[in-house]
């Protein structure tokens, strides 16, 4: 295929999935936020279909594709990184994605937010060219290496790896309690719904009443 055939094709791509987002509003940090603060579980109960169907493709992967033998670099860096980008998140009011589609939409806040996420990724990868993060092949020999600024433990192998079981496994097990939060998730909006056709149901009865 020529490049302007992978440019269009892309094109369409990109403007369908955008089209998408942006009608149905989805979030990453709208369905952590609105669970907690406003108990509303629309994006979260979306969250949680995607994880399923990543983990178990992810997995999937991993046992049977050209993932077999991957290697995660982990430490203390990574949990460090996903704090920081989680009150970034928070200060945004919105994720990655959100914040593309805030930004066509004409949101200042989220354009300013998008600018600043393109400046930290250029200043990282600064700071990854000097130091060279992750730190090199030979530097991975599993002990904890501050030097490269990995503040963990380099080159973690998978459970697969460890114990010898399929990750597809541990990825349904992971499917499995995803789905329990769901069902969870769907019985209290049921049980919500229920209560306020009770509450209605009442008031009308009471009109009635009244009438009377």
């Amino acid at each position: 295929m020529s490049a302007i055939g992978e440019c269009i094709i892309a094109f369409i791509f990109g403007s369908i999935v955008g089209l998408l987002v942006q009608r149905s509003r989805f979030c990453n940090t709208a369905a952590l936020r609105d669970a907690i603060l406003f108990k509303t579980y629309r994006n979260t109960k979306a969250l949680l279909v995607a994880m399923m169907i990543l983990t178990f493709g992810f997995t999937l992967f991993i046992t049977f594709g050209e993932g077999k033998p991957l290697h995660f670099d982990v430490g203390l860096n990574t949990f460090a990184g996903l704090f920081i980008f989680g009150i970034g998140m928070v200060l945004a009011g919105a994720c990655t994605v959100s914040t593309w589609v805030k930004t066509g939409e004409g949101n200042v806040g989220a354009l300013w937010a998008l600018l600043f996420t393109f400046i930290g990724m250029f200043l990282f990868s600064m700071l990854w060219s000097i130091n060279y993060w992750p730190p090199a092949p030979a530097s991975m020999t599993g002990e904890p290496n501050l030097e490269a600024l990995q503040l963990g433990f380099a080159n973690a192998a998978t459970l697969q790896e460890k114990l010898g079981i399929p990750a597809v496994v541990f990825g349904l097990v992971q499917m499995g309690v995803l789905f329990l939060i769901y069902r969870a998730i769907r019985r209290k909006e049921d049980a919500q719904a229920a209560h306020h056709r009770q509450v209605q149901e009442s008031r009308k009865m009471a009109t009635a009443q009244a009438a009377e």
